[in-house]
């Protein structure tokens, strides 16, 4: 468990798919997951909590962060860092992802550029002790 200010950052629980999606979903991302229900009773769905409230989650697939997504209202509260801190915890390596504009918060989590796709999605690893 990572707590970060107000959240509390944990395991997804089964029932809580339906809220893990909403949040999926609320941030426009597709979850490169077959069977969200499975990943979650697999433990690789990680979920910020403020109180009963769901306000983030982030999807692992292996070693790769397939998605990482915060409610709207709650962004730039160092809730997405704190998932991240969380997956960095569970895992030696972690690989992902992203649009050109998401750079700062991937670098600043301590992810390091290593491609391009194309000129806007980027691929960047973290590697840890």
């Amino acid at each position: 468990m990572v707590a970060c200010s107000d959240v509390e950052v944990r395991e997804a629980r089964a029932d809580e798919h339906p809220d893990v999606r909403n949040v999926i979903d609320g941030a426009m991302l597709q979850v490169g997951v077959e069977n969200l229900p499975a990943t979650i009773d697999a433990g690789d769905v990680l979920v910020a909590v403020d109180g009963t409230r769901i306000v983030g989650a982030l999807v692992l697939d292996g070693r790769r962060i397939a998605a990482v997504a915060v409610r709207r209202r709650r962004r730039g509260q160092g809730i997405g860092s704190a998932l991240v801190a969380a997956a960095k915890n569970r895992r030696c390596q972690l690989s992902v992802s992203f649009d050109a504009d998401r750079r700062p918060f991937w670098t600043q989590c301590g992810f390091e550029v290593t491609g391009t796709f194309d000129s806007s999605r980027f691929v960047a690893r973290w590697r840890g002790r």
